[in-house]
């Protein structure tokens, strides 16, 4: 046992924080820890880590116990390299073979089975077993197997004064794993991590012989690592076996078993007071009301369960619907600086699609999802009626001196008051916040404001630049459900995996200055990259996966020779349709760009004519897009 905690106690100036609260942490065991902002989280590992003392209980630890802690955002600095940093880990390894040399040496100029040759002879076995043991020979792999893994490939010899918060935070990470305490704890961990660095940092816990309790909001993350769930909520710990998906489930089945035991007890309660106010001044049935009186009284009432806070609501509507191009990108290149991010990017979004931008960090992720948004690049198409609508993750658009109620509400001045309130309710800001200004509002609290002006643009085509940022987890579900219900256009940053996972159904790619789009969820996209980096010596190509394809190769199996030809029928009447709709597409721009012309709106039976056409167009574009829906 690494600790364990009896009754444990705390609270700050005469508040309470925590309360009874018990558990046993073990050896290798892999717990996360979970709860809402304020709920004790960082207050419980202060604690187990001796920088607080509790107010009652008792909290054990083992004697000597190493524990390796990461603070969110908790970096350090040096003027040391990163190598020469990671290096000083091991100064007992480099200490111990040095000892080991000068042993040898000595051993070799000394007379054979004299007192000091035999007393060297012990020496060099003891450091020989000492280096073996803590594997000393490897210290530099395991170094460079760590910094690597965690993106420190090419940095080897940066000064860490130099380096950025997030690079900080991330040393101190690869200086944890290197040290190999008994128990590592990691807040937030996977902050400021790209996406290969996340699969490596998994994959490598997973083989981690030590315990590790960790607090995140990356629920893919806690699913692949932890076994355990302890869960902080109404100053208790409560304990749920299995990872967060498994939480989810038990957590629910737990509330509604407490709940449905404190309405029969409820129910019995009520009954028995109805017999006792009816019997008890009745002399024949006096002793019997004044029995069920005392075991109402000696009864252990059961407590209310506290239902979770009800979330946040989201809901995303437009009122125009797009053509079904909605945007296309055509040889687009972009630049930071002198660094080119894309040489020539291609790729396209049909009405309805939910897309995911993928890819290591400094990739172009974020400045692509800027130069969507200006808009005025030649190599940026959009469709007829498309509204954008886009999320920052910085916020900033957002005016830092206005309070709560006036920045959405001066937005819509039209709108009532109590609209505008209703929206901001439903986003999670109350009445106690509509007058706090908007630079005093927390991370979280800021982002569902952000959340809630985004809404409320009604845009048709969403883009969102890592909008799960700040949101704890009920916030981050509740927006996933908003986005899935939504069935316009879906283009969205995030290294939020469980979130790409429940939203995605195309995967853009950003690597090496290009881009590739993946037909297909998050889950056909990581298993066709794990097929491809296992084949790569392999001579044939590993196709790109598609949902459709897919499907076609299922049905091979099965069809029917008049199935196969009405399919055939069906997927060339597609294509005719796509073409068609294109073409008039085409026309529809070229006759609204000629609008402006002065020659024609001189003219009045040629704008007339034109005019004509436009509504032609629209009628058949119609009828076209209604044909094409019930094809696919």
């Amino acid at each position: 046992m690494l600790l364990s905690a009896d009754n444990l106690q705390f609270g700050f100036n005469g508040d309470s924080l925590l309360e009874d609260v018990c558990f046993s942490l073990n050896e290798g065991e892999r717990i996360g820890l979970i709860g809402g902002n304020g709920e004790g989280k960082t207050t419980l590992i202060r604690l187990m880590l001796g920088e607080l003392e509790p107010e009652g209980g008792t909290l054990f630890r083992k004697n000597g116990i190493r524990i390796g802690y990461l603070a969110q955002n908790g970096g350090y600095d040096s003027f040391n390299t990163v190598f020469d940093e990671m290096r000083e880990i091991f100064t007992s390894d480099i200490r111990a073979i040095e000892a080991l040399r000068e042993t040898e040496k000595r051993i070799s100029i000394t007379q054979e089975n004299s007192t000091e040759y035999r007393a060297l002879a012990a020496k060099y076995e003891s450091l020989n077993k000492q280096i073996a043991a803590r594997d000393s020979y490897n210290f530099e792999v395991r170094i460079r197997t760590v910094l690597n893994g965690m993106g420190f490939e090419h940095t080897y010899d940066q000064v860490i004064h130099t380096m950025s918060g997030g690079e900080k935070t991330r040393l101190k990470l690869c200086r944890l794993l290197l040290e190999d305490p008994e128990l590592l704890i990691l807040d937030e961990p996977t902050n400021h991590l790209d996406m290969k660095t996340l699969f490596w940092l998994e994959d490598y816990l997973a083989s981690y012989k030590g315990a590790i309790l960790t607090v995140s909001h990356d629920r893919y993350f806690l699913d692949k690592i932890v076994s355990q769930i302890y869960e902080l909520e109404n100053k208790k710990l409560s304990t749920f076996k299995g990872n967060y998906s498994k939480y989810k489930i038990l957590k629910a089945e737990k509330t509604a078993r407490l709940l449905k035991e404190y309405e029969k007890q409820q129910e019995e309660r009520a009954h028995m007071q109805e017999y006792v106010d009816r019997n008890l001044v009745r002399a024949s049935t006096t002793k019997m009301a004044q029995s069920r009186r005392l075991a109402l009284e000696k009864m252990e009432l059961i407590e209310k369960p506290t239902l979770p806070p009800t979330p946040p609501r989201f809901t995303f509507r437009y009122t125009d619907k797009p053509y079904e191009n909605v945007l296309e990108v055509n040889s687009l290149r972009l630049c930071a600086g002198e660094k080119e991010l894309l040489r020539s990017a291609s790729f396209s979004l049909k009405r309805g699609e939910k897309c995911a931008v993928v890819g290591d960090n400094g990739t172009g992720k974020s400045t692509l999802v800027k130069e969507l948004v200006n808009g005025k690049n030649p190599a940026i198409r959009f469709g007829r009626f498309v509204k954008l609508a886009c999320y920052d993750q910085e916020n900033a658009n957002l005016d830092k001196n206005n309070s709560v109620l006036e920045e959405l509400w001066g937005r819509h001045v039209t709108w009532e008051q109590t609209k505008v309130r209703n929206i901001l309710a439903q986003a999670g800001l109350f009445a106690e916040d509509m007058d706090k200004k908007v630079r005093m509002l927390s991370g979280g609290e800021r982002a569902k404001l952000a959340l809630a002006v985004f809404e409320c643009e009604n845009g048709n085509f969403l883009i969102l630049d890592e909008p799960t940022n700040h949101l704890d987890l009920p916030a981050r579900e509740s927006l996933e459900t908003a986005l899935k219900e939504f069935d316009g256009t879906v283009l969205f940053v995030s290294h939020d995996r469980y979130f790409i996972r429940a939203i995605a159904g195309k995967i853009l790619e950003l690597e090496g200055g290009n881009t590739t789009e993946f037909t297909g969820n998050y889950e056909e996209y990581t298993a066709y990259k794990t097929t491809l980096k296992e084949s790569q010596k392999n001579i044939q190509p590993i196709p790109t996966p598609s949902l459709s394809s897919k499907s076609d190769k299922k049905e091979t199996h099965y069809r029917s020779k008049e199935e196969r030809a009405a399919d055939s029928r069906k997927r060339e009447r597609i294509k005719k349709i796509e073409a068609e709709i294109s073409a008039l597409e085409e026309e529809d721009t070229e006759i609204n760009l000629s609008l402006s012309d002065p020659e024609v709106t001189a003219d009045f039976p040629l704008l007339t004519k034109k005019c004509n056409r436009l509504e032609e167009i629209k009628t058949l574009l119609d009828t076209l897009y209604a044909e094409y829906e019930t094809l696919i």
